[in-house]
Protein backbone atom coordinates (compact mmCIF):
# COMPACT_ATOMS: atom_id res chain seq x y z
CA UNK A 1 0.00 0.00 0.00
CA UNK A 2 1.04 3.59 -0.57
CA UNK A 3 -0.49 7.03 -0.04
CA UNK A 4 -1.73 9.31 -2.76
CA UNK A 5 -4.44 11.69 -3.94
CA UNK A 6 -7.23 9.63 -5.46
CA UNK A 7 -9.96 11.12 -7.63
CA UNK A 8 -13.17 9.13 -7.86
CA UNK A 9 -16.46 9.62 -9.67
CA UNK A 10 -19.49 7.45 -8.98
CA UNK A 11 -23.08 7.65 -7.74
CA UNK A 12 -21.82 9.68 -4.77
CA UNK A 13 -20.35 12.31 -7.09
CA UNK A 14 -16.90 13.64 -7.93
CA UNK A 15 -14.37 13.76 -5.10
CA UNK A 16 -10.67 13.84 -4.31
CA UNK A 17 -9.14 12.49 -1.13
CA UNK A 18 -5.88 11.36 0.42
CA UNK A 19 -6.16 7.58 0.26
CA UNK A 20 -4.29 4.33 0.83
CA UNK A 21 -3.79 2.80 -2.61
CA UNK A 22 -2.98 -0.84 -3.29
CA UNK A 23 -0.02 -1.68 -5.50
CA UNK A 24 -2.41 -3.78 -7.58
CA UNK A 25 -4.14 -0.54 -8.63
CA UNK A 26 -1.03 0.77 -10.41
CA UNK A 27 -1.66 1.12 -14.16
CA UNK A 28 0.23 -0.57 -16.98
CA UNK A 29 3.82 0.41 -17.62
CA UNK A 30 7.34 -0.97 -17.81
CA UNK A 31 8.90 1.20 -15.07
CA UNK A 32 7.79 1.50 -11.44
CA UNK A 33 8.97 4.64 -9.67
CA UNK A 34 9.20 5.67 -6.03
CA UNK A 35 7.97 9.24 -6.31
CA UNK A 36 10.13 11.69 -4.38
CA UNK A 37 8.49 14.97 -5.41
CA UNK A 38 5.57 16.08 -7.53
CA UNK A 39 3.96 19.45 -8.11
CA UNK A 40 0.63 21.22 -8.11
CA UNK A 41 -0.06 22.79 -11.49
CA UNK A 42 -3.11 24.65 -12.80
CA UNK A 43 -4.24 21.49 -14.60
CA UNK A 44 -3.86 19.51 -11.37
CA UNK A 45 -5.96 22.14 -9.60
CA UNK A 46 -8.70 21.73 -12.19
CA UNK A 47 -8.56 17.95 -11.81
CA UNK A 48 -8.66 17.91 -8.01
CA UNK A 49 -11.42 20.49 -7.66
CA UNK A 50 -13.41 19.13 -10.61
CA UNK A 51 -13.70 22.60 -12.16
CA UNK A 52 -12.92 21.19 -15.61
CA UNK A 53 -13.15 17.69 -17.11
CA UNK A 54 -9.40 17.10 -16.98
CA UNK A 55 -9.64 13.57 -15.59
CA UNK A 56 -11.09 11.16 -18.14
CA UNK A 57 -10.63 7.86 -16.33
CA UNK A 58 -11.65 6.91 -12.78
CA UNK A 59 -10.33 6.25 -10.20
CA UNK A 60 -7.13 8.14 -10.98
CA UNK A 61 -4.16 9.75 -9.25
CA UNK A 62 -3.62 13.33 -10.51
CA UNK A 63 -0.23 14.97 -10.96
CA UNK A 64 1.22 15.81 -14.38
CA UNK A 65 4.78 16.01 -13.01
CA UNK A 66 7.00 13.74 -10.97
CA UNK A 67 10.59 12.97 -10.17
CA UNK A 68 11.60 9.75 -8.51
CA UNK A 69 13.78 6.68 -8.21
CA UNK A 70 13.28 3.56 -10.31
CA UNK A 71 12.10 0.64 -8.17
CA UNK A 72 11.51 -1.85 -10.97
CA UNK A 73 12.23 -1.75 -14.68
CA UNK A 74 11.38 -3.98 -17.61
CA UNK A 75 13.00 -1.45 -19.96
CA UNK A 76 16.57 -1.37 -21.22
CA UNK A 77 16.50 2.42 -20.87
CA UNK A 78 16.48 2.49 -17.05
CA UNK A 79 17.77 0.41 -14.19
CA UNK A 80 16.84 0.19 -10.51
CA UNK A 81 18.09 3.25 -8.64
CA UNK A 82 18.04 5.63 -11.63
CA UNK A 83 16.58 9.07 -10.97
CA UNK A 84 13.95 9.93 -13.59
CA UNK A 85 11.74 12.86 -14.51
CA UNK A 86 8.33 13.04 -16.17
CA UNK A 87 6.23 15.89 -17.57
CA UNK A 88 2.91 15.38 -19.36
CA UNK A 89 2.06 12.55 -21.77
CA UNK A 90 -1.49 12.43 -20.37
CA UNK A 91 -0.26 11.41 -16.94
CA UNK A 92 -2.66 12.78 -14.33
CA UNK A 93 -5.41 12.83 -16.95
CA UNK A 94 -5.81 9.33 -18.42
CA UNK A 95 -2.95 7.58 -16.59
CA UNK A 96 -2.35 7.81 -12.84
CA UNK A 97 0.29 10.41 -12.09
CA UNK A 98 2.69 11.92 -9.65
CA UNK A 99 0.62 12.87 -6.58
CA UNK A 100 1.25 9.53 -4.90
CA UNK A 101 4.21 7.73 -3.40
CA UNK A 102 4.42 5.27 -6.31
CA UNK A 103 3.79 5.45 -10.05
CA UNK A 104 4.00 2.96 -12.88
CA UNK A 105 4.85 4.54 -16.22
CA UNK A 106 5.98 3.89 -19.76
CA UNK A 107 9.74 4.27 -20.15
CA UNK A 108 9.21 6.31 -23.34
CA UNK A 109 7.71 9.06 -21.16
CA UNK A 110 10.74 9.38 -18.88
CA UNK A 111 14.02 11.24 -19.14
CA UNK A 112 16.95 11.01 -16.75
CA UNK A 113 17.01 13.63 -14.02
CA UNK A 114 19.14 16.42 -15.52
CA UNK A 115 22.60 16.78 -14.02
CA UNK A 116 22.89 19.75 -11.71
CA UNK A 117 19.33 19.52 -10.40
CA UNK A 118 18.25 17.82 -7.19
CA UNK A 119 14.86 16.05 -7.30
CA UNK A 120 13.25 18.95 -5.44
CA UNK A 121 14.79 21.53 -7.77
CA UNK A 122 13.55 19.64 -10.82
CA UNK A 123 10.01 19.76 -9.45
CA UNK A 124 10.39 23.41 -8.48
CA UNK A 125 10.73 23.85 -12.24
CA UNK A 126 8.29 21.13 -13.29
CA UNK A 127 5.96 21.47 -16.25
CA UNK A 128 5.63 25.20 -15.58
CA UNK A 129 9.33 25.96 -15.95
CA UNK A 130 9.73 23.45 -18.76
CA UNK A 131 6.83 25.08 -20.64
CA UNK A 132 8.31 28.52 -20.01
CA UNK A 133 11.60 27.34 -21.51
CA UNK A 134 9.80 25.95 -24.57
CA UNK A 135 8.18 29.38 -25.02
CA UNK A 136 11.51 31.18 -24.78
CA UNK A 137 13.07 28.73 -27.26
CA UNK A 138 10.23 29.52 -29.69
CA UNK A 139 10.95 33.25 -29.37
CA UNK A 140 14.66 32.67 -29.95
CA UNK A 141 14.11 30.43 -32.97
CA UNK A 142 11.90 33.11 -34.52
CA UNK A 143 14.56 35.79 -34.13
CA UNK A 144 13.28 37.62 -31.05
CA UNK A 145 16.50 38.84 -29.48
CA UNK A 146 16.99 41.15 -26.48
CA UNK A 147 17.85 44.12 -28.70
CA UNK A 148 14.46 43.95 -30.47
CA UNK A 149 12.52 45.50 -27.57
CA UNK A 150 10.20 44.60 -24.72
CA UNK A 151 8.89 41.09 -24.18
CA UNK A 152 5.56 40.67 -22.41
CA UNK A 153 4.76 37.86 -19.98
CA UNK A 154 1.12 37.40 -18.94
CA UNK A 155 -0.11 35.48 -15.91
CA UNK A 156 3.23 36.49 -14.49
CA UNK A 157 2.58 35.47 -10.88
CA UNK A 158 1.83 31.88 -11.88
CA UNK A 159 4.33 29.11 -12.41
CA UNK A 160 4.83 29.51 -16.17
CA UNK A 161 4.82 33.28 -15.86
CA UNK A 162 7.30 33.37 -12.99
CA UNK A 163 9.80 31.17 -14.78
CA UNK A 164 9.30 33.03 -18.05
CA UNK A 165 10.14 36.31 -16.34
CA UNK A 166 13.20 34.81 -14.65
CA UNK A 167 14.53 33.08 -17.79
CA UNK A 168 14.00 36.05 -20.10
CA UNK A 169 15.62 38.44 -17.62
CA UNK A 170 18.58 36.08 -17.23
CA UNK A 171 19.00 36.13 -21.03
CA UNK A 172 19.05 39.94 -21.10
CA UNK A 173 15.54 40.70 -22.32
CA UNK A 174 13.53 43.69 -21.09
CA UNK A 175 10.56 41.97 -19.49
CA UNK A 176 7.13 43.49 -18.83
CA UNK A 177 5.02 41.38 -16.49
CA UNK A 178 1.23 41.43 -16.65
CA UNK A 179 -0.67 40.27 -13.55
CA UNK A 180 -3.94 40.64 -11.72
CA UNK A 181 -2.00 40.89 -8.47
CA UNK A 182 -0.09 44.11 -8.95
CA UNK A 183 0.44 44.34 -5.19
CA UNK A 184 2.95 41.51 -5.69
CA UNK A 185 5.05 43.58 -8.10
CA UNK A 186 8.15 43.35 -5.83
CA UNK A 187 8.16 39.55 -6.34
CA UNK A 188 8.13 39.97 -10.13
CA UNK A 189 10.73 42.72 -10.05
CA UNK A 190 12.98 40.49 -7.99
CA UNK A 191 12.66 37.84 -10.71
CA UNK A 192 13.76 40.42 -13.28
CA UNK A 193 10.68 42.28 -14.55
CA UNK A 194 11.48 45.87 -15.52
CA UNK A 195 7.81 46.86 -15.40
CA UNK A 196 4.62 45.36 -13.96
CA UNK A 197 1.24 46.17 -15.54
CA UNK A 198 -2.33 45.34 -14.54
CA UNK A 199 -3.84 42.52 -16.58
CA UNK A 200 -6.99 44.61 -17.11
CA UNK A 201 -5.11 46.70 -19.67
CA UNK A 202 -5.14 43.63 -21.92
CA UNK A 203 -8.18 41.61 -20.88
CA UNK A 204 -11.01 43.59 -22.47
CA UNK A 205 -12.09 43.61 -26.13
CA UNK A 206 -9.64 45.68 -28.15
CA UNK A 207 -8.88 46.92 -31.64
CA UNK A 208 -7.81 44.62 -34.50
CA UNK A 209 -4.51 46.52 -34.65
CA UNK A 210 -3.01 48.60 -31.86
CA UNK A 211 0.20 50.54 -31.37
CA UNK A 212 3.21 48.28 -31.86
CA UNK A 213 4.96 47.58 -28.57
CA UNK A 214 6.02 43.97 -27.95
CA UNK A 215 8.95 42.33 -29.70
CA UNK A 216 7.61 39.07 -28.35
CA UNK A 217 5.36 37.64 -25.68
CA UNK A 218 4.71 34.57 -23.55
CA UNK A 219 0.98 34.22 -22.95
CA UNK A 220 -0.68 31.75 -20.59
CA UNK A 221 -4.05 33.53 -20.57
CA UNK A 222 -5.66 33.32 -24.02
CA UNK A 223 -8.97 34.93 -25.08
CA UNK A 224 -9.05 38.76 -25.35
CA UNK A 225 -5.63 39.00 -23.72
CA UNK A 226 -3.98 36.97 -26.47
CA UNK A 227 -5.90 38.87 -29.15
CA UNK A 228 -4.71 42.21 -27.76
CA UNK A 229 -1.13 40.98 -27.49
CA UNK A 230 -1.11 39.97 -31.16
CA UNK A 231 -2.65 43.33 -32.11
CA UNK A 232 0.15 45.22 -30.34
CA UNK A 233 3.12 43.05 -31.32
CA UNK A 234 5.83 44.66 -33.45
CA UNK A 235 6.35 43.82 -37.10
CA UNK A 236 7.92 40.36 -37.33
CA UNK A 237 7.41 39.62 -33.63
CA UNK A 238 6.42 36.30 -32.10
CA UNK A 239 3.82 35.42 -29.47
CA UNK A 240 4.21 32.05 -27.71
CA UNK A 241 0.79 30.87 -26.53
CA UNK A 242 0.71 28.16 -23.88
CA UNK A 243 -2.40 28.64 -21.73
CA UNK A 244 -6.06 29.56 -21.52
CA UNK A 245 -6.64 30.94 -18.02
CA UNK A 246 -9.00 33.62 -19.38
CA UNK A 247 -10.67 31.39 -21.94
CA UNK A 248 -10.30 29.09 -24.94
CA UNK A 249 -11.65 31.62 -27.43
CA UNK A 250 -9.49 33.89 -29.59
CA UNK A 251 -11.59 36.94 -30.59
CA UNK A 252 -9.02 38.30 -33.03
CA UNK A 253 -8.60 39.12 -36.71
CA UNK A 254 -5.91 38.04 -39.16
CA UNK A 255 -4.63 41.61 -39.48
CA UNK A 256 -1.60 41.30 -37.15
CA UNK A 257 -0.49 38.21 -39.03
CA UNK A 258 -0.85 39.44 -42.60
CA UNK A 259 -0.05 43.15 -42.11
CA UNK A 260 2.74 42.88 -39.53
CA UNK A 261 4.00 39.36 -40.08
CA UNK A 262 3.35 38.40 -36.49
CA UNK A 263 3.91 34.73 -35.65
CA UNK A 264 1.61 32.97 -33.20
CA UNK A 265 3.55 29.97 -31.89
CA UNK A 266 1.48 27.34 -30.12
CA UNK A 267 3.39 25.67 -27.30
CA UNK A 268 2.41 22.13 -26.35
CA UNK A 269 4.33 20.60 -23.47
CA UNK A 270 2.28 17.42 -23.01
CA UNK A 271 3.24 15.39 -26.09
CA UNK A 272 6.47 17.19 -26.94
CA UNK A 273 9.10 14.97 -28.63
CA UNK A 274 11.93 13.67 -26.46
CA UNK A 275 14.60 15.75 -28.22
CA UNK A 276 12.71 18.99 -27.45
CA UNK A 277 12.33 17.98 -23.81
CA UNK A 278 16.04 17.28 -23.44
CA UNK A 279 16.90 20.59 -25.14
CA UNK A 280 14.59 22.54 -22.82
CA UNK A 281 15.88 20.87 -19.66
CA UNK A 282 19.50 21.32 -20.75
CA UNK A 283 18.91 25.05 -21.19
CA UNK A 284 17.15 25.23 -17.84
CA UNK A 285 20.16 23.63 -16.15
CA UNK A 286 22.33 26.40 -17.63
CA UNK A 287 20.05 29.27 -16.67
CA UNK A 288 18.35 28.55 -13.34
CA UNK A 289 20.33 29.20 -10.18
CA UNK A 290 19.58 28.34 -6.56
CA UNK A 291 18.21 31.79 -5.75
CA UNK A 292 15.50 31.39 -8.39
CA UNK A 293 14.22 28.23 -6.70
CA UNK A 294 14.07 30.02 -3.35
CA UNK A 295 12.12 32.90 -4.89
CA UNK A 296 9.60 30.85 -6.87
CA UNK A 297 8.90 27.54 -5.10
CA UNK A 298 7.00 26.60 -1.95
CA UNK A 299 6.99 23.05 -0.54
CA UNK A 300 3.89 21.33 0.85
CA UNK A 301 2.99 17.83 2.02
CA UNK A 302 0.54 15.40 0.43
CA UNK A 303 -1.97 16.22 3.16
CA UNK A 304 -1.99 19.88 2.08
CA UNK A 305 -2.60 19.25 -1.61
CA UNK A 306 -6.40 19.39 -1.75
CA UNK A 307 -6.70 22.64 0.21
CA UNK A 308 -3.88 24.18 -1.81
CA UNK A 309 -5.58 23.15 -5.06
CA UNK A 310 -8.64 25.17 -4.01
CA UNK A 311 -6.44 28.18 -3.25
CA UNK A 312 -4.78 27.79 -6.65
CA UNK A 313 -8.15 27.92 -8.40
CA UNK A 314 -8.98 31.07 -6.41
CA UNK A 315 -5.81 32.79 -7.64
CA UNK A 316 -4.23 32.81 -4.18
CA UNK A 317 -1.08 30.84 -5.01
CA UNK A 318 2.13 32.56 -6.11
CA UNK A 319 4.81 30.81 -8.12
CA UNK A 320 5.34 27.07 -7.88
CA UNK A 321 4.07 24.48 -5.42
CA UNK A 322 6.29 21.45 -4.83
CA UNK A 323 4.78 18.38 -3.16
CA UNK A 324 7.05 16.16 -1.07
CA UNK A 325 5.96 12.52 -1.23
CA UNK A 326 8.56 10.92 1.05
CA UNK A 327 8.37 10.94 4.84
Amino acid sequence: MFNGILIEKDDQGYRASVADINDNALPEGDVTVKVLYSTLNYKDGLAITGKAPVVRQFPLVPGIDLVGEVLQSDSSKFTVGDKVLLNGFGVGEVHSGGLAQKARLKSDWLIPLPQGFSPKQAMSIGTAGYTAMLCVLALEKNGVTPDKGEVLVTGANGGVGSFSVAILAKLGYTVVASTGRVEQAPYLQKLGASEVINRQTLSEAGRPLARERWAGAVDSVGSHTLANICASTQYGGTVAACGLAQGMDLPATVMPFILRGVTLAGIDSVMRPLADRVEAWDRLSQLIDDNTFDDIATEISLAQVIDTATQLMEGKVQGRVVVKLTD
